[in-house]
Parts: structure tokens; sequence; C-alpha cells
């Protein structure tokens, strides 16, 4: 089991890490709404891969939350720091330095050639 220290250094960064996604989320967004609009062709093509590029960079800002939701679930539930794919104690570095994380080192080596098999 992992030390409630350690959970709670965990949660706290988790916090930091989910304050700092929304305010990125809505900053990003902001600054695509205050972009001048219409124009000719060449302004048009720009505003277009700017809408992309937003689209990309918030959907890539949404996985990173759904994933810090996800661990603050399992630290209410009392199972954050148990490795999905081996059910093992993650390693007590892998979580402070990446507090959402899933997988133990182990765990993610095994998923990866497991992918790399069936790629």
């Amino acid at each position: 089991m992992l030390d409630q220290k350690v959970i709670s250094l965990c949660k706290q960064k988790l916090l930091t890490a989910k304050a700092d996604l929304l305010n990125r989320f809505q900053s990003h967004f902001h600054d695509f709404r205050e972009r001048e609009t219409g124009g000719d062709e060449a302004d048009q093509t720009m505003a277009l891969l700017a809408e992309n590029h937003l689209f990309l960079t918030q959907q890539r800002l949404r996985s990173q939350l759904i994933e810090i939701e996800n661990a603050l679930g399992r630290i209410e539930k009392g199972t954050y720091g148990i490795c999905e794919e081996t059910e093992e104690p993650i390693e007590v570095d892998r979580l402070i330095a990446i507090p959402w994380t899933r997988l133990s080192i182990e765990g993610a080596e095994l998923r990866e050639r497991h992918e790399a098999r069936h790629a």
C-alpha cells in the first residue's frame, strides 16, 4: 500500500495539473475567439487552420484532463497506485513524476509489447 503522504502529494499534483489544464483550455479558446474573421481566401484559410489547431489542442487537453479525473477517482476508491496491467503497486517515483499514470514500468512495457504485436 502507498504511504498517505505520497497519496496526498500526488493528489495535490493532480489538482494543480487539473487547474493548469482548465486555465490553458480557456486561454486557448479565448485567444481563438479574439482572432479576426473574414478577409480574403488566404485569411479564411489561416482561420480554418487556426480552428483546426484549436480543436486538436483542446482534444489533447481533454484527454489529459480525463486521465487526471480518473486518477482522482482511483484515489477516492482506494485503488490509486495499482497497475492496471500487472495489478502490482506502481513505483512511487513514477507516481510522483506522472501522478495520473495507470501503469507501472513493467505494465507499460507489457502493454507496449502487446500493442506492437497486434499493430
